[in-house]
Protein backbone atom coordinates (compact mmCIF):
# COMPACT_ATOMS: atom_id res chain seq x y z
CA UNK A 1 0.00 0.00 0.00
CA UNK A 2 1.23 3.25 -0.75
CA UNK A 3 0.79 5.86 1.22
CA UNK A 4 2.84 8.69 -0.06
CA UNK A 5 5.74 8.66 1.63
CA UNK A 6 6.68 5.49 -0.17
CA UNK A 7 9.61 5.45 -2.68
CA UNK A 8 7.19 5.62 -5.90
CA UNK A 9 9.25 3.11 -8.09
CA UNK A 10 9.89 0.17 -5.80
CA UNK A 11 5.87 0.83 -5.24
CA UNK A 12 5.41 0.20 -9.23
CA UNK A 13 8.15 -2.14 -9.26
CA UNK A 14 5.85 -4.29 -6.20
CA UNK A 15 2.96 -3.84 -8.18
CA UNK A 16 3.80 -4.91 -11.55
CA UNK A 17 5.22 -7.76 -9.84
CA UNK A 18 1.88 -8.54 -8.23
CA UNK A 19 0.26 -8.13 -11.60
CA UNK A 20 2.83 -10.50 -13.94
CA UNK A 21 -0.61 -12.42 -14.90
CA UNK A 22 -2.37 -9.13 -15.83
CA UNK A 23 0.64 -6.76 -17.72
CA UNK A 24 -1.30 -7.04 -21.01
CA UNK A 25 -4.52 -5.66 -20.12
CA UNK A 26 -3.46 -2.16 -19.91
CA UNK A 27 -7.21 -0.80 -18.59
CA UNK A 28 -7.00 -3.78 -15.76
CA UNK A 29 -4.05 -2.44 -15.06
CA UNK A 30 -5.19 1.02 -14.62
CA UNK A 31 -7.92 0.08 -12.53
CA UNK A 32 -6.73 -1.99 -10.42
CA UNK A 33 -3.51 -0.10 -8.94
CA UNK A 34 -6.06 2.65 -7.19
CA UNK A 35 -6.37 -0.34 -5.47
CA UNK A 36 -2.74 -0.37 -4.06
CA UNK A 37 -2.99 3.22 -2.91
CA UNK A 38 -3.18 4.74 0.72
CA UNK A 39 -5.63 7.56 1.53
CA UNK A 40 -2.73 10.20 -0.04
CA UNK A 41 -1.82 8.68 -3.21
CA UNK A 42 -5.41 7.65 -3.67
CA UNK A 43 -6.44 11.91 -3.47
CA UNK A 44 -4.07 12.11 -5.99
CA UNK A 45 -5.23 9.03 -8.03
CA UNK A 46 -8.99 10.54 -7.72
CA UNK A 47 -7.70 13.91 -8.86
CA UNK A 48 -6.41 12.76 -12.31
CA UNK A 49 -8.88 14.49 -15.06
CA UNK A 50 -10.81 12.29 -16.82
CA UNK A 51 -9.08 10.69 -20.01
CA UNK A 52 -5.66 12.21 -18.65
CA UNK A 53 -3.96 8.97 -18.99
CA UNK A 54 -3.90 6.73 -22.19
CA UNK A 55 -2.20 3.91 -20.61
CA UNK A 56 -0.12 2.23 -17.55
CA UNK A 57 3.10 3.54 -18.26
CA UNK A 58 1.89 7.37 -18.54
CA UNK A 59 -0.08 5.97 -15.10
CA UNK A 60 2.50 5.19 -13.57
CA UNK A 61 5.05 8.01 -15.06
CA UNK A 62 2.18 11.00 -13.77
CA UNK A 63 2.49 8.88 -10.51
CA UNK A 64 6.46 9.05 -10.00
CA UNK A 65 6.20 12.55 -11.08
CA UNK A 66 4.24 13.06 -8.00
CA UNK A 67 5.71 11.07 -5.33
CA UNK A 68 9.29 11.86 -6.56
CA UNK A 69 10.56 13.61 -3.84
CA UNK A 70 9.78 9.97 -1.99
CA UNK A 71 12.59 8.39 -4.12
CA UNK A 72 14.96 6.58 -2.83
CA UNK A 73 18.30 7.82 -3.76
CA UNK A 74 21.27 4.56 -4.44
CA UNK A 75 23.72 5.20 -2.06
CA UNK A 76 27.09 6.14 -3.94
CA UNK A 77 29.91 3.36 -3.81
CA UNK A 78 32.44 6.20 -1.68
CA UNK A 79 29.96 5.59 1.10
CA UNK A 80 30.91 1.87 1.57
CA UNK A 81 34.54 2.87 1.17
CA UNK A 82 34.47 4.92 4.17
CA UNK A 83 32.97 2.53 6.27
CA UNK A 84 35.06 1.10 9.20
CA UNK A 85 34.34 -1.02 12.25
CA UNK A 86 34.19 1.68 15.78
CA UNK A 87 36.07 1.18 18.77
CA UNK A 88 34.34 -0.55 21.15
CA UNK A 89 31.40 -2.04 18.11
CA UNK A 90 31.04 -5.27 18.00
CA UNK A 91 30.69 -7.47 14.82
CA UNK A 92 27.17 -8.18 14.69
CA UNK A 93 26.90 -4.25 14.90
CA UNK A 94 29.02 -3.33 12.61
CA UNK A 95 28.31 -5.80 10.04
CA UNK A 96 24.73 -4.65 9.91
CA UNK A 97 25.54 -1.28 9.70
CA UNK A 98 27.23 -2.42 6.82
CA UNK A 99 25.44 -4.85 4.92
CA UNK A 100 22.62 -2.51 5.21
CA UNK A 101 24.75 0.24 3.09
CA UNK A 102 25.59 -2.48 1.02
CA UNK A 103 22.26 -3.46 0.08
CA UNK A 104 21.80 0.56 -0.91
CA UNK A 105 24.14 0.79 -3.30
CA UNK A 106 23.50 -0.08 -6.95
CA UNK A 107 25.39 -2.05 -9.10
CA UNK A 108 27.87 -5.67 -9.12
CA UNK A 109 30.19 -4.86 -6.36
CA UNK A 110 30.66 -8.16 -4.31
CA UNK A 111 34.44 -7.96 -5.14
CA UNK A 112 34.66 -4.61 -3.51
CA UNK A 113 32.30 -5.05 -0.76
CA UNK A 114 34.54 -8.64 0.39
CA UNK A 115 37.56 -6.35 0.18
CA UNK A 116 36.30 -3.23 2.10
CA UNK A 117 34.67 -5.27 4.64
CA UNK A 118 37.97 -6.59 5.66
CA UNK A 119 39.95 -3.43 5.64
CA UNK A 120 37.40 -1.99 7.61
CA UNK A 121 38.45 -4.02 10.81
CA UNK A 122 40.87 -2.85 12.60
CA UNK A 123 44.07 -4.26 12.97
CA UNK A 124 43.92 -5.42 16.43
CA UNK A 125 40.55 -6.68 16.55
CA UNK A 126 40.28 -10.40 17.05
CA UNK A 127 38.46 -11.96 14.77
CA UNK A 128 40.33 -10.15 12.07
CA UNK A 129 43.24 -12.95 11.09
CA UNK A 130 40.28 -15.78 10.68
CA UNK A 131 37.76 -13.38 8.85
CA UNK A 132 40.26 -12.14 6.58
CA UNK A 133 42.66 -15.03 6.49
CA UNK A 134 40.65 -17.09 3.66
CA UNK A 135 39.63 -15.61 0.75
CA UNK A 136 35.34 -15.50 0.36
CA UNK A 137 34.54 -16.06 -2.85
CA UNK A 138 31.58 -13.98 -2.88
CA UNK A 139 29.36 -11.90 -0.45
CA UNK A 140 27.37 -14.94 0.43
CA UNK A 141 30.45 -16.84 1.83
CA UNK A 142 31.69 -13.59 3.37
CA UNK A 143 28.55 -13.18 5.11
CA UNK A 144 28.60 -16.69 6.47
CA UNK A 145 31.95 -17.01 7.59
CA UNK A 146 31.19 -13.31 9.73
CA UNK A 147 27.83 -15.12 10.84
CA UNK A 148 30.10 -17.80 12.44
CA UNK A 149 32.45 -15.58 14.35
CA UNK A 150 29.21 -13.21 15.57
CA UNK A 151 27.82 -16.34 17.42
CA UNK A 152 31.28 -17.08 18.91
CA UNK A 153 31.40 -13.13 20.01
CA UNK A 154 28.50 -13.42 21.91
CA UNK A 155 29.04 -16.54 23.69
Amino acid sequence: MCNGHTDPVKHVSHFNQRMVMHSKNEALMCKVFSSSLGPMAMRWFDGLGAGSVDSFKELTWAFGSCFITCSKVPQPLDSLLSMSMREGETLKTYSDRYWKMFNEINGDFDDVAIRTFKVSLPAEYGFRKPLTGKTAGNVRQLMDRINKYKRVEED
